[in-house]
């Protein structure tokens, strides 16, 4: 799949799969940054895309992310739209510090990572009743 891509600062690498069995390519921040204690930051990215038609980029934080730094996503999960891709659209990552301390960001230090994933947009089709089975609702299965 190509992937039309641009870096704000070009001394900085493109987006890079570490192995061959690598499902995600990793985020960076683009800047030095220190997020204070129970403070939370957006971080430049450095990369503007242009998801292709039938994708969106999924942006979730490294699993060494929390363990090594004390920092989280607090939304979880970064959606990245088709048309998220203007002059001005360059990805951030929003980051929570979760610890009593400063944690300080390098510029270039590996933070999340990035996955397109094929989508469809749903049709609706309202009906009155969707099923005679019903599984229970929330938490159902333990």
């Amino acid at each position: 799949m190509q992937v039309k891509i641009k870096r704000i600062d070009k001394s900085l690498p493109l987006p890079e799969y570490q192995t061959p069995g690598s499902v995600a390519f990793d985020f960076y921040s683009r800047i030095d940054a220190v997020i204070p204690p129970r403070g939370a930051m957006l971080l430049p990215t450095n990369f503007i895309f242009e998801t292709p038609a039938g994708f969106m980029l999924s942006i979730v934080p490294r699993s060494s992310l929390f363990k090594k730094k004390g920092l989280k996503m607090p939304n979880s999960v970064g959606v990245i739209d088709q048309d998220y891709c203007g002059e001005k659209d360059e990805c951030g990552l929003y980051m929570e510090n979760a610890t009593d301390h400063d944690v300080e960001i390098k510029k270039g230090e590996r933070l999340c990572q990035g996955i397109f994933i094929k989508i469809d947009k749903a049709e609706w089709n309202e009906v009155d009743q969707i099923t005679d089975k019903n599984r229970g609702g929330w938490g159902s299965t333990g």
